[in-house]
């Protein structure tokens, strides 16, 4: 067998490029349409502060030192570690209380299961307006406001997106496992515990995500408990303060918003296979 000639290998790799190109020519167009702001967002954040109020895309001169101004401005680090809390602590909770009830609903035969399904999906669908007057006035009574308890301890009741979806993927596994546990003397609990929770692991990570993702970037909550008590704010409501103040100092904004948005990208970065994968394998069964 000969060798292709030099010539002839690059026209054939430029063409493979090319048809690979022309294959994912959407998804490559979509990628630049969501990348471009953050790469724009963390462009801005190095300039100066009278380039970034200019119609410039590219900094002139590059200024890393507006990150370390953010951390002499505003008590980043405390923000960070009040959002930690609050988003670590309500997804453990809510993972906890979420899981048995998805089980028992996609699972377990029992009288009243399919209109307890359709109160859960009233709750999902019911905007968190609604109750804002009588839940802070509930925890005011209790003396509770000020703090972050008023949106940790509710994780413990669950959290109606949550049961819906792990309820969702729950449905994608063969009750057959599940019956030859029973056949074993498993209980439901242990049945739960020992074959489900193994099985479900895409979808307890995906859910996990999603309120993470919700509990991070909660601004409505902590504004509502927190505002009178800047100890307990955490970093969206840290960061909008920020802005207030520093409302012409677009370029430590932006830098405040980039060390905002890091820890998330890297957690995702990390956590994207099984992300993806909760959420393919979650199907609409009913």
């Amino acid at each position: 067998m000969t060798a292709l000639p030099l010539s002839d290998r690059k026209a054939g790799r430029r063409q493979q490029r090319l048809a690979w190109i022309a294959r994912h020519s959407i998804a490559i167009a979509l990628a630049i349409m969501f990348v471009t702001p953050v790469v724009y967002l963390v462009l801005l954040s190095l300039m100066t502060s009278d380039q970034a109020l200019t119609s410039d895309y590219w900094p002139n001169t590059w200024h890393p030192e507006n990150y370390l101004k953010v951390f002499q401005a505003t008590p980043l680090p405390h923000y960070l570690l009040n959002t930690m809390l609050y988003a670590v602590t309500a997804t453990v909770l809510t993972l906890v209380s979420s899981v048995p009830a998805a089980y028992a609903l996609a699972k377990l035969r029992f009288r009243g299961r399919n209109p307890m399904f359709l109160v859960v999906i009233c709750v999902m669908m019911l905007p968190p307006q609604v109750v804002t007057v009588p839940l802070y006035l509930m925890w005011a009574r209790y003396g509770l406001t000020g703090s972050l308890a008023p949106l940790i301890i509710p994780a413990l009741f669950g959290d109606a997106f949550c049961i819906f979806l792990l309820r969702q993927f729950l449905l994608t596994i063969p009750s057959e496992y599940l019956d030859a546990a029973r056949v074993d003397g498993c209980g439901e609990w242990r049945t739960l515990l020992r074959v489900v929770l193994p099985m479900a692991r895409p979808g307890i990570a995906a859910a996990g995500l999603f309120q993470f993702f919700y509990c991070w970037n909660d601004y409505y909550g902590p504004l509502l408990y927190t505002s009178e008590n800047e100890s307990s704010w955490t970093l969206s409501l840290g960061l909008a303060s920020f802005r207030t103040v520093h409302h012409v100092d677009w370029n430590l904004v932006t830098a405040a918003t980039v060390l905002a948005m890091a820890p998330l990208i890297v957690i995702f970065f990390f956590a994207q296979r099984s992300f993806v994968q909760g959420i393919t394998l979650t199907g609409f069964k009913g």
